[in-house]
């Protein structure tokens, strides 16, 4: 691992830790962001995206919930540049667990691709039934990205004093977020243009 991986990571953790939410410009560079967003549109092109559904087990689709297309990553047919990235997922998994001693043991990650005018109402990532989802991690794909696209992920984020705030996050290509899946609740709001990332979660089994 790299100085400079480490202190990526040092930087996830700090955030967390003080707010809530981590996050990381830079995590993949401007060449990986292109090669990662052209890999989604080929296996979209393909037919190998579907609509995403709501809740465990048999999802159902629902578009005034949730309007995004997703594919999941299958560590053993990913591409050279899909391997990478999730290489250093587990680069991130270890880490954190030889820092923090979260006892995480796996991933679940997929493309997500929302386009022009969905969106994800205000949800939280870990299910009632199944607390093994940890921490939620999204890297999005998205290339000249301008504030005025929308597409912006909102964080709501509990206040000692019984509040709350509300933080909304640019989607920019290369960046990385990271939260707990059983605290924060959060939504995506529409975009005017396709909007890029892989998302998924690091659990504990």
């Amino acid at each position: 691992m790299t100085t400079t991986l480490e202190t990526q990571f040092e930087t996830l953790i700090d955030g967390m830790l003080a707010n809530s939410y981590g996050l990381i410009d830079g995590f993949l560079t401007d060449e990986e962001t292109a090669q990662l967003a052209q890999r989604l549109h080929t296996r979209r092109t393909a037919g190998q995206f579907r609509e995403a559904g709501i809740g465990n087990g048999q999802a159902v689709v629902a578009k005034a919930i949730r309007g995004d297309e997703i594919l999941w990553l299958d560590a053993d047919n990913a591409t050279p540049e899909e391997t990478s990235f999730l290489g250093r997922v587990e680069q991130l998994i270890d880490y954190l667990n030889r820092t923090c001693y979260l006892g995480l043991r796996d991933y679940e990650l997929h493309y997500a691709l929302y386009p022009a005018g969905a969106f994800y109402k205000r949800h939280l990532d870990r299910f009632r039934a199944d607390s093994k989802r940890k921490l939620s991690l999204i890297c999005y794909l998205n290339r000249h990205w301008q504030p005025t696209d929308g597409g912006q992920l909102a964080l709501y984020l509990p206040q000692p004093n019984g509040t709350e705030q509300t933080l909304t996050i640019e989607p920019l290509g290369g960046r990385l977020v990271c939260f707990d899946s059983g605290l924060l609740e959060h939504e995506v709001l529409p975009a005017i243009r396709d909007r890029l990332s892989l998302t998924g979660w690091l659990r504990t089994g």
